[in-house]
């Protein structure tokens, strides 16, 4: 193992946040630019593949959101381990967790090949749409283990303070699929014209790298997997350990991509370019929160180190930053949104009205974004304190208290744009509730010291 894996309990905190965010922003520009690559090749294919790709998004999500709710997991409880010295477990942890992942994927593989149809017919799509879904999903589907296991393994990377590997992986994994997907998607340089499905192909293929590269970084250069822990002794309770955070942050992730179909089921309403409009929308949205996300990903490892070593006022001092920048951020991509919505909007389609419906979510909801990066701060921070039910409480309110039952009520009185103004208020409720609940937490960390900073006894020895 490295010689200190605990390398963020020291240190001038904000420079450790840039250290960390930067190359998570970078990861996570590489893992959006999966769905950017297929969306703009898929374009060009016309306007029902672009639909059809928009059908698949929530679903594809909801797979993605197990792995990063499974990877929270794996982070609080890793990062919290190293914090208090507890070296020993973490090797243990790290390698149960992978195998954890390979049994969700296998499950998912199952699940979704036999649910393609009904999914997708609840979402709305039609016997136009569903065939070109079912392209690209069976291949989505089959491979789901390239997807869930790496993402564990950068997570359990990242929690050792080091994110600059991921975002190397990530990148590379990033740049093979923007490179296959023109050749398998149009039968370029000998390849087969595979359309739809050869953008799933080029994914998956992606993914295998990005697996590979996680696992040997952490078997050979961190050593935190070690075949002694393939077996099944004491594989519960490092199971238990990860789904107590894993499983509320599962389920506050998935709480998202099910909001998303039942949007996109009310979008559907509306015909094939809404959905397209509305997919393209959503995919530079997330291309856009990139930093958002990165800052407040990097500060889960922050804060679970130095909780774990009981150092409270570095806590403070890194929330408090995270949050202000969330607002500077979020006024700056807002302003930049409204004034590009147009040109954006027409990168992805040469259809009028499909760009109309994009540039008029981006000038709705983009001035909302400060609100969701409070909320994001706030959701991290949770998670990291060991503490997922406030995360999972205020997740469930914004999507499912706030969001759908307006979307329903204002797309019957204002038509499609009411539920963008439905996701605009939602965010900017929810920030504020978030706000004033991690305001209320940091005030009783303290309190909670004695019973997250100890080490777990273990007679286990550690083995390089």
């Amino acid at each position: 193992m490295s010689v200190n894996l605990a390398r963020l309990t020291t240190g001038d905190v904000g420079t450790h946040l840039r250290g960390l965010a930067i190359p998570m922003a970078v990861g996570f520009v590489a893992l959006n630019s999966f769905s950017i690559a297929d969306t703009y090749f898929v374009s060009q294919l016309g306007t029902l593949p672009l639909a059809a790709m928009g059908f698949t998004f929530p679903v594809s999500f909801a797979m993605i959101s197990v792995g990063l709710g499974l990877g929270i997991g794996v982070s609080s409880v890793i990062s919290r381990l190293l914090g208090s010295g507890d070296r020993n477990t973490v090797q243990r942890i790290t390698t149960h967790a992978l195998l954890l992942g390979i049994v969700l994927g296998v499950a998912l593989t199952v699940l979704g090949l036999a649910t393609i149809v009904p999914v997708f017919q609840g979402l709305g799509a039609d016997e136009r749409t569903l065939p070109l879904i079912r392209e690209y999903m069976e291949v989505y589907f089959l491979c789901a283990v390239f997807i869930i296991v790496p993402m564990l393994g950068n997570f359990a990377i990242r929690a050792t303070g080091d994110t600059m590997v991921p975002a190397i992986i990530l990148s590379t994994s990033a740049a093979i699929n923007v490179i296959l997907d023109p050749l398998l998607i149009f039968g370029l340089a000998g390849f087969p014209r595979l359309e739809l499905r050869g953008a799933a192909i080029a994914t998956v293929v992606a993914n295998g790298i990005t697996l590979v590269a996680s696992t040997v970084i952490l078997a050979y250069r961190e050593h935190l997997i070690h075949v002694r822990h393939l077996g099944f002794e004491k594989l519960w309770d490092s199971w238990q350990r990860l789904l107590h955070i894993g499983l509320p942050a599962i389920a506050t992730n998935l709480l998202t991509p099910i909001t998303m179909a039942i949007i996109t089921a009310l979008v559907a309403g509306f015909g094939p370019f809404a959905v397209a409009g509305f997919g393209v929308a959503s995919r530079v949205e997330s291309f856009v929160l990139i930093v958002i996300f990165a800052l407040s990903s990097s500060l889960g490892p922050f804060v679970g180190q130095n909780f774990g070593a009981g150092q409270i006022i570095r806590v403070n001092e890194a929330v408090h930053l995270s949050s202000r920048f969330c607002v500077i951020y979020g006024l700056i991509a807002a302003v930049f949104l409204f004034v590009f919505a147009q040109p954006l909007s027409a990168f992805f389609s040469d259809d009028p009205m499909v760009i109309d419906v994009a540039s008029a979510y981006f000038k709705i909801v983009s001035f909302t974004f400060v609100g969701f990066g409070v909320m994001m701060v706030a959701l991290s921070s949770f998670n990291a304190f060991g503490r997922p039910m406030p995360a999972a409480v205020l997740s469930f309110a914004k999507m499912f208290l706030i969001y759908v039952p307006l979307a329903w009520l204002l797309s019957a009185i204002l038509g499609l744009y009411g539920i963008f103004w439905a996701n605009a208020i939602s965010h900017l409720l929810l920030g504020a509730a978030s706000f004033m609940w991690l305001r209320r937490e940091l005030k009783l960390l303290p309190r909670r010291l004695p019973a997250i900073s100890r080490v777990d006894a273990t007679t286990e020895t550690f083995v390089p």
